[in-house]
């Protein structure tokens, strides 16, 4: 097992007004002169995790979190019928990564996240490499097209079975429809039981495709609490069957904008959610990123990937 650093609580936390209805949640921990870190979690719509927080050394990081639009204990909850998404784009979680960054007098910060995470913090490096001091993920993703459609047919060839019930969720997607966008609609349905099942049914794939790694806990997607299980599902696939509101292969065509800062990429051999051809075009398109593969680790990672991951965090911990 890795060693994390000792839990630790928030000295600050608070709401980020965006100015058009949502109210960001966030929190600082660490040391208040401490190096800048902002984590940025994956989903979309899963919320920030206490266990991030030991991943820095609090005696040298100012470590930042916060929940993504419409989830964790940000306002209005997507798990809400109300909540409307119009207003939950990527474009609109960069603006409030950069209205927390002003609120805190930031000038640059480190920038960690993986999965989901992974494509908001590329995208926010590049529209503002001035402001990142260094980059690490744990799990890379650019949540092109061609990605989403991998992990919600692609990867279906190794669980048949598991994916013709998830297309049985949506029978009006048939099977050479888009079952993506088929889910964005019945999440959004008036019917409370018809919300309920597509989230069940959503989940229930996602495990399946994370059945298989050595290291992953099963149900990790089911388990969660009913209002953080449809808030995901109802987030993911808005923002999936929308490709991200990004142009396609724009995060690796830009790699190069991002020349200058020190970058580590994490990433599982055995991760079928997301393989390694992404983690790969990147690196290659990024002159100062040093891509690690965890040979042990799927998409939920392993102690070899943790290990890689607390190392990166500690060698650029002193780093200015």
């Amino acid at each position: 097992m890795p060693t994390l650093y000792p839990p630790i609580e928030p000295y600050r936390q608070g709401m980020l007004d965006t100015g058009d209805g949502h109210h960001v949640y966030w929190e600082v921990c660490g040391n208040p002169e401490g190096k800048p870190a902002l984590v940025v979690h994956g989903g979309p719509g899963t919320g920030c995790k206490p266990g991030a927080r030991r991943r820095f050394d609090p005696e040298r990081y100012r470590i930042v979190l916060f929940d993504q639009r419409g989830c964790g204990r940000s306002t209005p909850h997507a798990s809400d019928p109300r909540a409307d998404l119009a207003t939950n784009t990527t474009g609109h979680l960069l603006a409030d990564m950069e209205r927390l960054r002003e609120l805190l007098g930031i000038d640059r910060w480190l920038l960690y996240g993986g999965s989901w995470g992974s494509t908001l913090l590329l995208a926010y490096a590049q529209r503002h490499p001035e402001r990142v001091s260094e980059i690490v993920v744990n799990g890379v993703t650019t949540t092109r097209r061609s990605e989403i459609d991998w992990l919600y047919r692609g990867v279906a060839r190794f669980f048949p079975e598991q994916w013709d019930r998830f297309l049985a969720g949506v029978p009006e997607a048939g099977r050479d429809g888009d079952p993506v966008a088929a889910y964005a609609r019945r999440m959004n349905d008036p019917d409370p039981k018809t919300r309920t099942k597509a989230a069940q049914d959503w989940c229930a794939w996602e495990d399946a495709v994370v059945s298989l790694e050595p290291y992953g806990p099963s149900g990790v997607y089911s388990d969660r609490p009913s209002a953080a299980r449809i808030a995901l599902v109802r987030i993911a696939s808005h923002y999936f069957a929308h490709g991200a509101w990004l142009e396609e292969g724009v995060l690796l065509r830009n790699a190069p904008l991002l020349t200058g800062i020190p970058g580590v990429l994490v990433h599982g051999r055995l991760d079928l959610s997301s393989p390694p051809d992404t983690a790969w075009e990147l690196c290659r398109g990024w002159p100062d990123a040093r891509l690690v593969t965890a040979g042990d680790a799927g998409h939920l990672g392993s102690d070899a990937a943790d290990e890689e991951v607390l190392a990166a965090l500690d060698g650029f911990a002193g780093c200015r």
